[in-house]
């Protein structure tokens, strides 16, 4: 028998993946704090509940997919939270993306309960979020691992068991450093050729060919391109992760001078109150800083 799935958080990314469980045939109960977000998922047969505790009450597995760490803690821990609802014996799913110590301190609070938990958090933007071709990094027991496999299947096509409590929070992170700093190089390489007189759609047609071609950029560099900053992956997202991973670093002791760099161009964007749009318009920053521009000779119109 299938077991009863919550899903809490119904945004860009978590609406398609609890999409995608419903039309694998999972009864599933969701909630969400715009009631119009489950307008959908009510009409393939969810039931909707009107806090996390209702939904921890009706199912067996119970995933989050929010915003950052203060959103996690609320929904699960706080007044009305998972906590309150959830029965012995059931597995909480936190799929989104905040820091390793929070993770492991939520999930010893829900153990003093008999509730168990996975850290999974995703890569793949909301394009792979629709599609079901997630990259999914989890953390926890094995035995619960193995327990939530099935449901990853539905939502991903790349899942690793990392490690133990807060190992797939600390590979999203390793995540975020590498696609920060590669959205980063792939705007600097298209301004060194713009201002050497080639054109940058010319450049990245030849490099995705190449050892420099990647999926970042396949999509993102042409979002640059395009102009095209409509969100896959928020700017506000973006820098709240790269701050998760300068604050490991600093407790860890170690340098990430190139995740730094990155880290600046999104502040810039967060600045300029350009946090909706998609991580790729860290062009527009590095554009500014050397007076280079894809588009002609100044910044294109606000995106917003």
């Amino acid at each position: 028998m299938l077991e009863k799935i919550g899903f809490i958080g119904l945004g860009i990314m978590g609406h398609p993946m609890a999409l995608n469980l419903r039309k694998a045939g999972y009864a599933l109960w969701v909630y969400a704090r715009r009631a119009n977000l489950m307008e959908l998922l009510l009409r393939t047969g969810a039931v909707a509940c009107f806090s996390p505790q209702a939904v921890a009450e009706q199912t067996d597995v119970i995933i989050t997919m929010v915003s950052d760490t203060s959103a996690v803690e609320e929904v699960i821990l706080g007044e009305k939270g998972i906590i309150e609802g959830a029965k012995p014996g059931s597995l909480v799913i936190d799929m989104s993306s905040i820091a390793a110590l929070t993770t492991r301190r939520i999930a010893v609070t829900l153990a003093e309960k008999g509730i168990a938990m996975l850290d999974a958090p995703v890569s793949g933007g909301d394009q792979g979020a629709i599609a079901g071709t997630l990259s999914i990094m989890v953390g926890g027991k094995v035995s619960q691992f193995e327990r939530a496999l099935p449901l990853f299947k539905i939502l991903g096509e790349n899942i690793i068991h990392v490690g133990d409590q807060g190992a797939g929070q600390i590979a999203k992170t390793c995540n975020q450093v590498i696609v920060s700093q590669t959205i980063a190089a792939i705007g600097e390489a298209f301004i060194l050729a713009k201002a050497a007189g080639v054109d940058p759609a010319n450049v990245r047609a030849a490099l995705l060919g190449g050892f420099a071609g990647s999926r970042i950029l396949e999509v993102h560099g042409q979002r640059m391109l395009e102009r095209n900053f409509n969100p896959g992956f928020k700017t506000k997202l973006h820098h709240k992760d790269i701050k998760i991973a300068m604050q490991t670093a600093y407790e860890l002791g170690i340098a990430i001078p190139g995740t730094a760099l990155a880290a600046q161009y999104l502040n810039v964007l967060m600045g300029t109150d350009q946090g909706e749009l998609d991580s790729a318009a860290m062009i527009m920053a590095q554009e500014q800083a050397s007076a280079i521009y894809l588009a002609g000779d100044s910044l294109p119109e606000d995106n917003n």
